[in-house]
């Protein structure tokens, strides 16, 4: 156990029991627990492959190659109708983990099958935006962060590179780059609330919180 994620659980203010429960499992199912980009990380052989994920609404455990996945139970939630790669478990309670602990594992070890095969999922690029270079370079430096961006549709995308280069100092754009960067692993837009929806849609009326 990683003492960076007793200290995440025990200031957690929502969903403790739930988080616990989902450590349980991704450590019963053999994998390495991290502390990454400010989350709960999971990883086989060095490959990242699980990250936990809590929201003023909800919990995650979201996988970084879900759509490889063949989701036989059809459980799994795509963050965008154009993210490539990510793909989420939702839950909203701890009895709904508790009902689905077996089949939560099945996936869980179905995923680390997917790493021991070296299988990737082919990521269609956005040539044409030109990015700020604190964003490139952070993107050269976390793979896992550059395949959730890719995943990004590409307003999205466009949305945090306009927002990550309106500062003139570096250091802020570094700053903006590190708040967000749990938001773009959840495949969420800049403009995004937490229902998935961007704030500007009529249909949303902005009062969710991304926590």
């Amino acid at each position: 156990m990683n003492t960076k994620v007793d200290d995440y659980i025990c200031n957690a203010k929502k969903w403790q029991a739930e988080i616990i429960l989902f450590r349980t499992l991704l450590l019963e199912c053999g994998l390495t627990e991290e502390f990454k980009w400010r989350t709960p990380c999971y990883s086989f052989q060095g490959k990242n492959v699980v990250l936990i994920g809590s929201f003023k609404e909800f919990c995650t455990l979201s996988f970084l190659k879900g759509a490889l996945l063949q989701d036989a139970n059809d459980l799994l939630s795509s963050p965008g109708e154009n993210s490539q790669s990510v793909r989420f478990f939702k839950f909203t309670n701890l009895n709904q983990i508790q009902d689905l602990q077996a089949i939560i594992k099945n996936y869980i070890y179905e995923a680390i099958e997917v790493e021991k095969a070296g299988l990737k999922v082919n990521l269609k690029s956005n040539s044409e935006l030109e990015l700020v270079d604190e964003l490139q370079t952070a993107l050269d430096k976390n793979p896992v962060l550059k395949t959730a961006f890719e995943a990004l549709t590409p307003g999205r995308q466009r949305g945090y590179n306009l927002y990550f280069s309106g500062s003139k100092q570096s250091k802020t754009r570094e700053t903006r780059i590190e708040k967000y960067i749990p938001r773009i692993l959840e495949g969420k837009g800049f403009q995004d609330c937490v229902c998935g929806l961007s704030k500007k849609m009529p249909t949303c009326d902005g009062s969710h919180k991304y926590i």
